[in-house]
């Protein structure tokens, strides 16, 4: 039996298959999800998201979100996807160093300052996706 999954982003359906397992960060530790899994509302933290499909395993990294598991159909809705493919970790880091940069003049109390430290949280999501097994 298969599971369906779907990863969808404000921007974007970032993926969407039919798989054998998938492995989601939550703020509980990571939850693995095989078909005829019980049903699950769980909150997604920023890390690594593994699907295995056909013994292939592809990697993502997510932002803050939600993850419903509901009969075999997984979907997780993030702040944030991308596939470790899709990761440019020149780019990556650059925009790491002008998040921390803005960060640092900007104040705990400021709207901007939950939403740069998100960016920075994605970012060494990313970062540590991209750089694992080096």
């Amino acid at each position: 039996m298969a599971l369906t999954l779907e990863i969808v982003t404000p921007e974007a359906r970032v993926y969407s298959d039919t798989i054998d397992t998938v492995v989601i960060p939550t703020v509980q530790g990571e939850i693995g999800i095989l078909a005829g899994h019980i049903p699950l509302l769980t909150q997604v933290e920023f890390g690594e998201l593994r699907v295995t499909k056909d013994g292939v395993e592809t990697r993502l990294a997510v932002g803050k979100g939600f993850a419903q598991v509901e009969g075999d159909v997984v979907s997780v809705l993030a702040e944030h996807a991308i596939t470790e493919s899709k990761i440019d970790e020149a780019v990556v880091e650059e925009a790491l160093k002008r998040a921390e940069q803005t960060l640092r003049f900007t104040k705990p109390d400021d709207f901007e300052y939950e939403r740069l430290q998100n960016m920075v949280n994605f970012i060494g999501a990313q970062l540590a996706l991209k750089r694992r097994g080096r």
